[in-house]
């Protein structure tokens, strides 16, 4: 029976908590907002709060209004210089913003496309929309690269080195699949996977590996990797449907083989409760309340707890041996299997 995750401390917000990032040595940062009396308001977003915590004791080392508000899309981050980067909705369209991670002072802002999706790296910000793919300099915030084409939309992304990941829809066919784009400039690369999935619900990049849960396992091997997997998975069900993790090298072609692949016991209607994420080499399987961990290049199992409201979570994020949970108007940090 897996065993529960020790809480290292929890703080209660009088704010809603919408989105947090935590840094590997820095402090963790909490966007959150004051939710209108009656749900209503005039504006596409509520405005917007951001702290800063101390990672190790939660004590609030700053607490600022924030021009980025509540409303279609969130990403935070930090800059190369240090600096936190946010991105999301503003009253007049979406803005990303540069504020000190010292004192919470707004050092730089700007208008930017409206996306769903975002990740914040030291050197860019990408961002993803079901119409388009972009990149901002973090440290300029001025806009890098776009990428939009006729007959794809686009869900998910990734960053590994180099590379972008993005999942799409090719809208001829109906099937998802991943393309790379330079993550410098934007440029087309390759097919990472065959637009042959009904759904790929999730992607993470990392240490050389791309994970995805996805739909449809046996669809992305080829004929030799298929006869290998069902030598060693000689009860596998060749039927569609349900959930696999499946690792790659970030490097592979179209039906290589892959780094190591499983079958979830876990049905299409039990996400989004099912999530993936990757950090230090390891990966991090949550599934309601509870978390495993994976040997990355192996998949081999490193320990699995549960979480305190985890199932209940707003987000979530891990990073160097914490978990941070974020439910409604509360903040936690976990020790987690290493």
């Amino acid at each position: 029976m897996p065993r529960t995750a020790r809480r290292r401390w929890t703080r209660d917000f009088d704010t809603e908590v919408d989105g947090i990032a935590l840094s590997p040595d820095g402090p963790l940062l909490v966007h959150g907002y004051d939710p209108p009396a009656g749900g209503k308001w005039m504006d596409d977003a509520i405005p917007g709060k951001l702290a800063a915590l101390d990672r190790t004791t939660g004590q609030v080392l700053w607490n600022s209004p924030c021009e980025v508000g509540y409303g279609r899309g969130f990403g935070a981050g930090f800059g190369g210089g240090g600096d936190a980067i946010v991105l999301g909705p503003g009253t007049q369209g979406h803005r990303i913003v540069r504020m000190s991670l010292e004192t919470g002072e707004l050092l730089e802002a700007r208008e930017i496309f409206a996306f769903d999706d975002a990740l914040v790296f030291e050197d860019f910000c990408f961002m993803v929309s079901a119409t388009r793919v972009s990149a901002v300099n973090t440290k300029t915030l001025a806009p890098k690269w776009s990428h939009s084409k006729e007959g794809e939309r686009y869900h998910w992304i990734a960053r590994e080195g180099d590379r972008v990941f993005v999942v799409y829809t090719s809208k001829q066919s109906g099937k998802q699949g991943v393309f790379t784009l330079n993550a410098k400039t934007g440029k087309s690369q390759r097919t990472f996977l065959e637009p042959v999935q009904n759904v790929i619900h999730a992607i993470h990049a990392g240490s050389g590996s791309v994970t995805f849960l996805l739909s449809d396992l046996l669809s992305t091997f080829s004929e030799d990797t298929m006869r290998d997997y069902l030598i060693q998975n000689i009860d596998a069900d060749l039927s569609s449907g349900g959930v696999a993790l499946l690792c790659l090298p970030s490097d592979a072609e179209p039906g290589a083989k892959p780094r190591w692949s499983e079958t979830l016991e876990a049905s299409e209607e039990e996400f989004p409760d099912v999530s993936i994420s990757h950090d230090s080499g390891k990966l991090y399987l949550v599934r309601g309340a509870s978390i495993e961990v994976r040997d990355l290049l192996t998949g081999k199992p490193l320990g699995d707890m549960t979480v305190p409201g985890l199932d209940e979570r707003v987000s979530w994020t891990v990073g160097q041996g914490a978990g941070a949970l974020a439910e409604e108007t509360r903040l936690s940090i976990f020790e987690i299997p290493d």
